[in-house]
């Protein structure tokens, strides 16, 4: 049996009534990154919304978007509900106010190696340019072991594919005010640090996990690989999305 037949065969094995998925990427990415896992998903009966952010196109002009418009556009995806909400990496902003405005919509969040953020939380309050790109964090992140697990074509596409990441999206502020985003079930996907690390770094005080503590109904998986397990571990990331869904 295939990877995909045996994914498919799994998922669709465990999977009641369904839920829409809405599938949030990281930063420099597009609706694109998430083709290995939403294939998958959508094998197996799924409702999938990869998501392209606003100024995440290709040629966009990063310098209008804003955070608010990043909510609108996951809040437009998830609609009524009932929806699994994923977000990878720097888009745990936007996806936590998504929750807080619509904590009805939402059963369940998984995180992709990433956090819930805390109310006031701004990744860099402080970045002047329009826009960050990718290039001024590659050699940092892959002598960090963020891109573990990925083959030299996956990093080329990744290198070759990625787009300004607006600056708003880095320097805006979350404003949070519906706790009942604290009862939604939510899932954490340790991937490039375990979930012991995640615990420890959040009671360390870290900013960027300022949010974890808050969450009253948060479960952790460990799934061992870089910071983008859509390409290094999509059958397996696949498999845990569907389980929530």
């Amino acid at each position: 049996m295939s990877e995909v037949a045996a994914s498919v065969s799994y998922m669709t094995s465990t999977q009641t009534d369904q839920a829409r998925i809405v599938l949030v990427p990281g930063f420099w990415l597009g609706a694109w990154a998430w083709d290995d896992v939403a294939e998958r998903l959508r094998a197996a009966g799924h409702d999938v919304a990869a998501l392209t952010l606003p100024g995440l196109e290709p040629g966009a002009d990063v310098a209008s978007v804003t955070l608010e418009s990043h909510v609108e556009a996951i809040l437009a995806a998830i609609g009524d509900g009932p929806a699994v909400l994923v977000s990878h990496s720097g888009s745990a902003g936007a996806a936590t106010i998504a929750v807080d405005r619509a904590p009805d919509a939402v059963r369940h969040v998984v995180w992709v190696d990433t956090s819930p953020v805390a109310d006031g939380y701004a990744m860099n309050a402080d970045v002047d340019d329009p826009g960050f790109p990718l290039d001024a964090a590659w050699d940092e992140e892959l002598e960090g072991g963020s891109m573990r697990d990925l083959t030299d074509e996956q990093l080329a596409t990744f290198r070759e594919r990625a787009v300004l990441e607006p600056a708003a999206i880095l320097r805006t502020p979350a404003e949070l005010r519906d706790e009942r985003r604290l009862d939604v079930p939510q899932t954490l996907v340790a991937t490039a640090f375990s979930s012991e690390d995640y615990r420890s770094y959040a009671q360390q005080g870290a900013p960027f996990l300022g949010g974890l503590g808050e969450q009253r109904a948060l479960t952790f998986v460990d799934l061992p690989t870089g910071h983008w397990p859509m390409w290094s571990k999509p059958a397996e990331l696949a498999a845990i999305i569907a389980e929530r869904a």
